[in-house]
């Protein structure tokens, strides 16, 4: 921890050096941000861009280690500096607060999605649905494919836009197709279709809310984060460094976001919440670095009000991606998947393999930014 009389509590840093990098850093910034959380996106979208499945495979399980290690290094370990500030009064050190609200961000998250898994199981109950959170019991594509990931969704408001989907039909006949309670073959070999269409509504509806919300909370953390770096690159006299760095920084967690919104599986009408969840996070750093340069005469990264509200922020999404990362990434993508725990070894080994990389590759970044 820094001496309070080695730093600046009360003014702030109104240098205007490299200030046409500082402005070019907008722009570079948006670019590699943008381009770490579109590609994924596109690739899985577009028919011209034929990229094998093993590279998104690697890129959804690289962007796991990636939020992991963003939430440990990059959030919450800043977080315990800031509320940890000489700066501020003698009261914030008497108390882990960064801790706390990193662990009541993580519960009301478990709060939340526990409500929302409780409600969902009823809704499904009600129209004769079975739900099983883990896909034990509902065969190998339960917890991949789209009938697993549908109903998943219907229950829980953060795990569904997590789940991993094999296969990437057409949404509207995919929905069609997994979305009858009761369907079953006669005699004839014909399928026969349930006679109330009132379900097969609410669930198609309910799917697309609930995988929304779901990325929604995952996005949010990342998204407070981006703009507090951003705003911080703008003021800080290691510029450069810092800089390279973020460009990195932002292109990996953009990759993470990438991998997560590519795949989810929303009806044909909803198609376009990727695309926007990808191109709202190529925005968020830019937009902090343009406030930290509008604001760089008054603006002072060390004053006990930016510390109070650095810290808080980031507390808070620490804790988000945390439990996250720890639940809805690692658990459902390996413990409480039927498929990937019956893999070979080669393929499991690959997976922990990516996901370690950029978990490795991320933490690393966290010695310069």
């Amino acid at each position: 921890m820094k001496r309070r009389d080695t730093i600046d509590c009360s003014g702030s840093d109104t240098t205007d050096t490299l200030m046409a990098l500082r402005i070019a850093s907008i722009f570079i910034i948006y670019i590699a941000a943008s381009l770490g959380a579109l590609f994924p996106v596109l690739a899985k979208k577009s028919k011209f861009i034929n990229a094998p499945k093993s590279l998104f495979d690697f890129a959804k399980y690289f962007g796991s280690g990636v939020i992991i290690a963003t939430a440990f290094i990059h959030l919450l370990s800043p977080a315990l500096d800031e509320l940890g500030s000489p700066c501020l009064s003698e009261g914030w050190s008497e108390y882990p607060y960064a801790l706390a609200l990193c662990l009541l961000s993580i519960f009301s998250i478990f709060i939340v999605e526990l409500v929302a898994f409780r409600w969902g199981t009823s809704m499904l109950a009600k129209i004769g649905m079975h739900h099983d959170a883990h896909g034990h019991d509902i065969g190998s594509h339960a917890a991949h494919g789209p009938e697993g990931n549908m109903m998943d969704s219907a229950a829980s408001s953060t795990g569904a836009v997590l789940e991993d989907v094999e296969a990437f039909p057409d949404s509207s006949s995919s929905v069609s197709q997994t979305m009858r309670p009761h369907s079953e073959k006669d005699q004839s070999g014909k399928e026969g279709h349930h006679q109330q269409p009132s379900p097969h509504s609410h669930q198609i509806l309910d799917s697309a809310i609930s995988q929304v919300v779901g990325v929604g909370i995952l996005e949010f953390g990342v998204v407070l984060h981006s703009v507090l770096i951003g705003l911080t690159l703008a003021v800080n006299e290691g510029f450069k460094v810092l800089f390279v760095v973020l460009v990195f920084h932002q292109t990996f967690e953009g990759l993470g976001i990438g991998s997560r919104l590519a795949y989810m599986n929303l009806p044909q009408k909803y198609n376009y919440v990727p695309i926007i969840g990808a191109v709202v996070y190529g925005f968020t750093t830019p937009i902090g670095i343009a406030i930290g340069l509008g604001l760089r005469t008054v603006y002072n990264p060390n004053s006990p009000t930016a510390s109070i509200v650095s810290g808080v922020l980031d507390s808070l999404s620490a804790g988000i991606l945390i439990y996250t990362g720890l639940v809805e990434l690692l658990a459902h993508e390996f413990l409480f998947n039927k498929e990937m725990m019956e893999s070979s070894n080669a393929r499991l080994t690959y997976a922990l393999g990516a996901m370690l990389l950029g978990c490795g590759l991320m933490a690393l970044l966290g010695k310069w930014a």
